[in-house]
């Protein structure tokens, strides 16, 4: 019988990747959805007794998004104790004050937002009614409860992303599905380093940025993965459903 059943998007890099890792373990379903597959993911799955699925999917497209929740939703296992869906895929997206082209607006809106509200929609459908824990969570940033100029994308992503969590919970109620929007901190993955390649000219807190870098204060994906997964397993998820890892 399986344990748990575990959807988790953007997995093949940064704390996906890592959060991936830490799932993969004997008991449960590793269901992944990102832009490509990871060979030593399987690997690793394989070793120590998950089942994995992996799932190449662009997220920036709607279509793709429809067809894999569809897909992925429709055939999950019935008899588990727990379900989890973890919204983790996100993009930085256009940087500077714009105009921007709608085209990028729109691929990074689908990826942060878009994808976890489709997904999310499946899911509560999908395990409605199943006498089994269920838990989603969404990765959020603290760039959506506080502006930054040069991110008016990625802030506004981040913001929906919260609070379209709120709207959920009061959906839900207290017997239905748990759902948190979680800030993960600052970590030290390919994001990052896109940020650091910014134009300064198009975010005048790039300092800020390369100053964490220099002073060896991000934090390492592994780790956070694992504070992560070990908030996903407290008695009183959900209750906080705008939250951050650096308070626990």
């Amino acid at each position: 019988m399986t344990d748990t059943v575990a959807i988790l998007t953007g997995a093949s890099r940064g704390l996906g990747q890592a959060l991936a890792y830490g799932l993969a373990r004997e008991g449960t379903q590793l269901i992944t959805l990102a832009r490509t597959a990871r060979p030593e993911l399987a690997a690793h799955a394989r070793a120590r007794g998950c089942i994995l699925q992996e799932h190449t999917v662009d997220l920036s497209d709607p279509a793709a998004i429809e067809s894999a929740a569809g897909q992925v939703l429709s055939a999950l296992p019935r008899d588990a104790r727990r379900y989890l869906l973890i919204n983790n895929a996100g993009t930085l997206g256009p940087v500077g004050p714009g105009p921007h082209p709608a085209q990028d607006i729109a691929a990074a809106l689908q990826v942060n937002v878009t994808a976890a509200m489709v997904l999310t929609g499946h899911f509560i459908r999908a395990t409605d009614g199943m006498a089994a824990t269920r838990r989603i969570l969404n990765i959020s940033s603290g760039a959506g409860r506080g502006a930054v100029a040069g991110w008016g994308v990625y802030c506004a992503s981040k913001a929906a992303l919260d609070m379209y969590t709120q709207c959920v919970k009061l959906e839900q109620g207290s017997d239905g599905a748990r759902i948190v929007s979680l800030a993960p901190g600052v970590i030290d993955t390919a994001m990052q380093a896109e940020i650091r390649a910014t134009d300064p000219a198009a975010f005048p807190s790039l300092s800020r940025f390369t100053g964490l870098h220099a002073n060896g204060q991000l934090s390492a994906p592994e780790a956070v993965a694992a504070r992560i997964l070990a908030y996903l397993d407290r008695d009183d998820f959900g209750q906080t459903e705008i939250d951050d890892i650096r308070q626990y």
